[in-house]
């Protein structure tokens, strides 16, 4: 009958009970243990992804910083402003595009048998095909078309 007068006294008390019970305290605690897994491993994650995109360690830094600084709003902001490509892939197009010129440009290539030389190349290594002549005056390599020198401006020598 107590009881009875007590619950109709407060109509709220299951709730209050609820609240006070170990199973509601044991649910908060693991919630807040997941919020704060949650935000650690997203700093984490801007940590390795900075790392993969920049090659400035004080921009790795500052967003990493903003990422520990403000949970869940800077690898939020990270997110938008990182840059598009991670460093790998702008070495790779890179190295492709030196390939493609290498491969499609001609002036990187001996013209007798096709192996790469270089601009500074006077003879192919590969096949000894002789590719330009050296300066008299400063001994640098010429076109065979060029009229004059363009590093010391000595007319090159006359062929026979």
């Amino acid at each position: 009958m107590h009881a009875l007068l007590i619950a109709a006294a407060n109509p709220l008390q299951p709730i209050v009970d609820f609240y006070e019970s170990g199973l509601f305290r044991a649910g908060l605690r693991l919630s807040l243990l997941f919020v704060v897994v949650l935000w650690l491993s997203l700093a984490l994650w801007v940590y390795k992804d900075a790392r993969r995109r920049m090659n400035d360690p004080i921009l790795i830094g500052v967003a990493v910083a903003a990422g520990v600084l403000f949970p869940f709003v800077g690898p939020l902001v990270y997110l938008f402003l990182r840059p598009p490509e991670y460093l790998d892939d702008v070495r790779e197009r890179e190295l492709e595009i030196r390939l493609m010129e290498r491969r499609f440009g001609g002036a990187d290539t001996c013209p007798g048998c096709s192996a790469p030389v270089e601009a500074d190349f006077l003879v192919c290594p590969a096949c000894s095909k002789r590719l330009r002549k050296a300066c008299e005056s400063c001994e640098r390599p010429l076109d065979p078309a060029w009229q004059v020198c363009p590093y010391c401006a000595a007319a090159p020598p006359a062929t026979a």
